[in-house]
């Protein structure tokens, strides 16, 4: 199913019509601080897991379980 030009342009008016004018453009405005407040996160986030250039890289989740020890269950 191909979307084209004019399918868009009747479900903008569509929703210009149920929400209004004012309404759309404070919601896109909400929208625009939500997509500045996200990128500001990822770039706090990779500043913070990384200190002095070395960053904690965690071991893979199978490498680390150990094997159980046999001996000591045994008496």
């Amino acid at each position: 199913m191909n979307v084209g030009p004019f399918q868009i342009l009747i479900i903008a008016l569509v929703v210009l019509v149920l929400f209004g004018r004012g309404r759309v453009s404070e919601m896109m405005g909400d929208f625009g601080k939500g997509v500045k407040s996200f990128r500001r996160g990822l770039a706090d986030e990779d500043n913070t897991t990384r200190v002095d250039g070395l960053s904690h890289e965690a071991k893979p989740a199978g490498e680390a379980i150990t094997e159980p020890a046999s001996d000591q269950t045994r008496s």
